[in-house]
């Protein structure tokens, strides 16, 4: 009798121990009394009744991500690809993820399908390729909405890869080198222009210096001549006055004269006008002339 009742207060023991349950971080049960919904646990030390309540459900209250495969689109201009997406969600009601809908992950990937292929079908190739951000955004807002009664929240959507065919690729890859090509003649052609513009700037600077080097050089040169030609003057303005000063005679001042005139003829004059004070001169030279030789002859 002693060991029955031994033995079931093992078992009561062991049946309450194997009915406390600790609930981890980030994660919530469900419990359901007699087969509905009687609570949700959350973080902590819990007891449930034996054969009464039962976990129902656990749940991960973690942000989640889903990487689904790629789905078949088709964009306004009729081509055809590949686009895979990645949702981020997290678990806000561990009630209605448990009861709001059946395969909660497989409805949202159809979900996240269909809406993929709305949003697509009113975008032409190049805009699909240009507003990865404009689809994120807006898949984001229909699938937040659309899973809110399931107890989910939908935090970022995005467009993992689009895969346009390859006869599309091709010809992309062609537009591209093109670009990058006319973008090349494009720089090559600035940099020569630039190029011919600073030669062209080089030679006008030395065009300019070497002019104005030329306007020194004859501004110099004339400021020369126009001193020299003052000096001349000046020394001859000063023989004027010391002649002046001196009083010469007449005399003096015609054989002066001549030799002026002589200069002036330097032999290369046809037709010579002697002045009257000249020829007077000459005449008196001449007598002086014969005086002398007479002189001479008497010596002799």
């Amino acid at each position: 009798m002693i060991i029955a009742l031994l033995i079931i207060l093992i078992l009561v023991f062991l049946i309450l121990i194997s009915n406390i349950k600790i609930v981890p971080q980030a994660h919530s049960y469900i419990i359901e009394r007699f087969g509905g919904y009687h609570a949700s646990w959350g973080v902590g030390l819990h007891v449930k009744i034996p054969f009464v309540d039962k976990i129902a459900k656990k749940v991960n209250l973690k942000e989640h991500v889903a990487d689904f495969p790629p789905q078949a689109v088709i964009t306004k201009d009729n081509v055809t690809m590949q686009i895979d997406t990645v949702v981020y969600y997290q678990i806000t009601d561990p009630k209605l993820f448990a009861y709001g809908v059946e395969r909660p992950m497989l409805a949202m990937e159809n979900l996240t399908a269909t809406t993929l292929r709305n949003i697509i079908g009113d975008l032409e190739l190049d805009e699909t390729l240009t507003s990865r951000d404009t689809v994120n955004t807006k898949m984001r807002a229909i699938l937040d909405e659309a899973t809110d009664p399931w107890g989910i929240k939908i935090n970022r959507v995005e467009l993992k890869n689009i895969m346009p065919p390859k006869e599309i690729q091709d010809a992309m890859e062609r537009q591209m080198k093109a670009e990058r090509e006319r973008r090349e003649s494009i720089l090559r052609a600035e940099g020569e222009k630039k190029s011919a513009i600073l030669r062209a700037e080089g030679e006008k600077e030395s065009a300019i210096l070497r002019a104005e080097a030329k306007k020194q050089a004859a501004i110099k040169e004339a400021e020369g001549q126009a001193e020299a030609i003052i000096t001349v003057r000046s020394a001859v303005a000063e023989g004027i006055r010391k002649i002046n000063e001196a009083n010469p005679s007449q005399a003096y001042l015609t054989i002066k004269s001549l030799e002026s005139f002589e200069k002036a003829a330097d032999g290369k004059a046809t037709k010579i006008i002697i002045p009257s004070e000249i020829q007077g001169v000459a005449g008196l030279a001449a007598s002086l002339k014969g005086v002398l030789e007479k002189d001479e002859t008497k010596i002799k």
